[in-house]
């Protein structure tokens, strides 16, 4: 059974840090494609960041570059994304997407609350 799992949101002020992560099950991590996406009430789902497979290319919203890292732990099958310098407009919940061809999995999400 396939399962991502993401943890580590929460309420964080304006400029503060979160690190989210994502704990994957049931399927080979090591030859998936890991994002994170967010949505916030009434918008659309909007991608943040994507890694590769094996780690070594990483892709960035140009909303979150340079204040966000996605990164992964391949023996641990999980992926991580290190926010910094965070927005009150990054507040929505976060989910995390595994992709490879036709094969397309999704988690629950995270709350990420950013206000002081």
């Amino acid at each position: 059974q396939v399962q991502l799992v993401e943890s580590g949101g929460g309420l964080v002020q304006p400029g503060g840090s979160l690190r989210l992560s994502c704990a994957a099950s049931g399927f080979t991590f090591s030859t998936y494609f890991m994002k994170w996406y967010r949505q916030a009430p009434g918008k659309e789902r909007e991608w943040v960041a994507t890694i590769s497979s094996a780690g070594d290319s990483t892709n960035y919203a140009d909303s979150v570059k340079g204040r966000f890292t996605i990164f992964r732990d391949n023996v641990k099958s999980t992926v991580y994304l290190e926010m910094n310098s965070l927005k009150p407009e990054d507040a929505a919940v976060y989910l995390c997407n595994a992709r490879r061809s036709r094969s397309d999995y999704w988690g629950q999400g995270t709350q990420v609350t950013v206000s002081s």
